[in-house]
């Protein structure tokens, strides 16, 4: 058994592996359209445990990318192993943080049935930051929806970036994994992303003033395509007046003209006036996982 940084010549071993694992992990950038496009650069360290065969039996990646490194922060693409072998995490845990000296935190996310994962996250003295639930909307009869008087919904064009940002960063800065403020360019690459929708991020308007934000995405669960919905946010002063149901509405009846037959969105299990909202929107629960952290120089653990 060997353990080495991940080259690009074995790319097509490291993403087959990544697939045939992503069913006992969580699977938020393991599918297809995530993968496709993969390189191990800067942004996407990762390395492999290779046995005697020379196989993969093992991987360990991290995201990078401006987003997460404006928060000083990285998340775990996959993190996992064949052999069942404490050692063999933690061999993988000292190479991938060869990559983070500038970062204060990593995160991964365990889904709540993969016990012994989350028992090598604890002995690598990760702790438990949140927990996050998945909520699934199967296909059917979506309500309407009524702007209030001098409300209105329109798509986001090119230019309207820092529109987005003045929502979505006053929205979301006390909310656990979504505080680091986005910039204009991350909302223009959003864009341009393969999983990007035309149409599907709106802005909603109160008169001139943008308060609302929802955005739908391509995405995949059990093997099929789903649009999952996310950001929704309401800034501060207009949160509590039914705003984020109109906003979800709209985006549910968007998902319906695009032919999408369900839907998929996710919340932190501390949200709770956001998640009754999607049940009584049609959602339910389907998935939990815990985010496990770690903290880069304060954790005390010999890797």
């Amino acid at each position: 058994m060997r353990i080495e940084e991940l080259k690009n010549n074995r790319v097509n071993d490291f993403i087959k592996y990544c697939k045939k694992h992503r069913a006992e992990l969580d699977d938020s950038f393991l599918y297809e359209e995530d993968l496709q496009s993969f390189e191990p650069t800067e942004e996407n360290p990762t390395y492999i445990v290779m046995n005697e065969q020379d196989g993969i039996v093992g991987a360990v990646s991290l995201i990078m990318d401006e987003y997460h490194r404006s928060g000083n922060k990285a998340r775990f693409r996959i993190f996992h192993t064949e052999i069942e072998s404490f050692e063999v995490y933690t061999l993988l845990m000292k190479a991938i943080m060869l990559h983070t000296k500038e970062l204060e935190k990593v995160f991964l996310f365990v889904p709540f049935e993969n016990r012994k994962l989350s028992e090598v996250m604890e002995g690598l003295k990760f702790n438990i930051e949140r927990y996050t639930f998945v909520l699934v909307r199967e296909d059917r009869e979506v309500p309407k929806f009524h702007l209030p008087n001098g409300y209105e919904i329109k798509k986001l064009q090119p230019g309207n970036e820092e529109t987005w940002c003045a929502v979505r960063n006053p929205s979301f800065a006390k909310l656990k994994g979504s505080e680091t403020p986005i910039t204009p360019g991350m909302v223009k690459k959003m864009m341009s992303d393969d999983d990007h929708i035309e149409g599907g991020a709106m802005i909603l308007y109160h008169g001139d003033k943008a308060v609302g934000v929802i955005r739908g995405t391509v995405d995949e669960y059990e093997n099929a395509p789903i649009m999952n919905i996310g950001p929704i946010a309401i800034i501060p002063e207009y949160q509590g007046q039914g705003l984020g149901r109109v906003l979800l509405r709209a985006s549910l009846h968007f998902a319906k003209e695009k032919n999408y037959k369900r839907t998929i969105l996710c919340v932190n299990a501390d949200n709770n006036h956001a998640k009754a909202l999607y049940v009584q929107e049609g959602f339910e629960q389907v998935e939990a996982v815990t985010c496990y952290k770690y903290d880069i120089h304060s954790t005390n653990v010999e890797i």
